[in-house]
């Protein structure tokens, strides 16, 4: 999208959002509105826990229910074959379940095979749920492309009661996900630069970037404290609205800039793979934050409220504490892609400048760690 010279304002939309505590109950009668055969793409992991709550909901829909096993990466490939699925079952309605890869590879299947797309998310791991576009991986888990859609999902469900019942590392690797969203929103402010919809910015989805950011910083450490406990509590709700809808809106029509092209740049290395997608983005967040000159408090303040969240501040927690400059180099080269998204920043850093803003996050994170009282940081555990 980088690159472009848009001339009209573009806000994009799910069709419809629902959220709440037993909302996959409502599955079945929600898809039922817009397709009789659906395919519904899940790992086992998901369909595992919630195969039974399924099956249940669609069955009370009068539905016909497939379950196709997720290979896991969303890949071009895996899209190809679901699609491939679709079509020879006759299936006229494609449900993502579980996470944002899931749910990715499930948006691509649908575009190709003609089918509308459900995006019916278990954890709040990412913002992908709402938008137009899947991020695409190569098998080895490496950035590969983003790809974009003519529309959004019809149907997004997220039951936080599972969100609560995730691991706490899922919410926290949302909340750095969306944090990104203003951080990045607000840099293309006056700019020419595009949004994910080909668009300029709206005022719309920079507020609601905004406005997931406000929320997050009020509501995300209590929420984080009940998803220990399995507990749905008002905080859980603000944040997993946060994290999905507002900052799905956000980045979308808002626009993306360095904070998630680092995040890509970081996918390129072996080291960094097994580390969320939010996870990696906190780093670009602190990365742009760092090329922008933002104030040193300001970056301070957001460090050591990330850190206190379970998120990596440094390098050393993304497994490149020791990564020399050919390493770091690799990363720059690929976040700064020409099609990346860095080159929306109102100014045009170097390959150095984005190598010592990285480089720099190190410290960052060590000293804001130490002054807090905060554990040291360790490098990410392997298996």
């Amino acid at each position: 999208m980088a690159g472009n010279t848009p001339s009209l304002r573009v806000f994009a939309s799910p069709d419809r959002y629902v959220q709440g505590r037993g909302a996959l109950e409502e599955l079945g009668p929600l898809v039922s509105t817009l397709g009789e055969a659906p395919l519904v793409l899940t790992d086992d992991v998901v369909r595992d826990l919630v195969g039974t709550i399924v099956e249940r909901s669609f069955a009370e829909a009068d539905l016909r229910l497939t379950f196709e096993r997720f290979g896991g990466v969303p890949t071009k490939a895996e899209s190809e074959r679901v699609a491939k699925v679709i079509e020879e079952g006759g299936h006229d309605v494609v449900v993502g379940l579980g996470g944002g890869a899931a749910i990715d590879a499930a948006k691509a299947a649908g575009d190709n095979a003609g089918v509308p797309w459900v995006s019916a998310a278990t954890v709040a791991s990412t913002d992908a749920p709402t938008s137009a576009l899947s991020v695409v991986y190569t098998e080895q888990g490496a950035f590969e492309s983003y790809r974009f859609y003519e529309r959004n999902p019809a149907l997004v469900v997220v039951d936080t009661q599972l969100v609560a019942q995730a691991p706490t590392r899922f919410l926290a690797a949302g909340v750095g996900d969306a944090l990104a969203t203003w951080i990045e929103a607000r840099a293309l402010r006056g700019t020419d630069a595009p949004n994910m919809v080909a668009g300029i910015p709206t005022r719309a989805g920079t507020a609601l970037a905004r406005l997931s950011w406000d929320l997050l910083w009020e509501h995300a450490l209590p929420a984080l404290d009940a998803v220990e406990h399995d507990l749905v509590t008002p905080d859980v709700e603000a944040v997993v609205e946060a994290t999905t809808l507002l900052s799905g809106l956000g980045f979308e029509s808002g626009g993306l800039a360095a904070a998630h092209a680092v995040h890509d740049g970081l996918t390129a290395v072996d080291e960094t793979h097994g580390i969320a997608h939010g996870e990696k983005v906190n780093i670009g967040s602190l990365t742009q934050l760092l090329l922008e000159g933002a104030a040193t408090a300001e970056i301070e303040e957001f460090a050591e409220f990330t850190a206190r969240a379970g998120l990596p501040t440094t390098l050393t927690e993304v497994g490149l504490g020791e990564a020399d400059d050919t390493v770091l180099d690799r990363v720059v080269e690929a976040a700064m892609a020409p099609e990346e998204t860095i080159h929306n920043l109102p100014f045009s850093p170097s390959h150095r400048d984005v190598r010592d803003a990285l480089r720099a996050v190190e410290g960052v994170g060590r000293r804001v760690r130490e002054r807090a009282g905060l554990d040291a940081p360790r490098p990410p555990r392997r298996g």
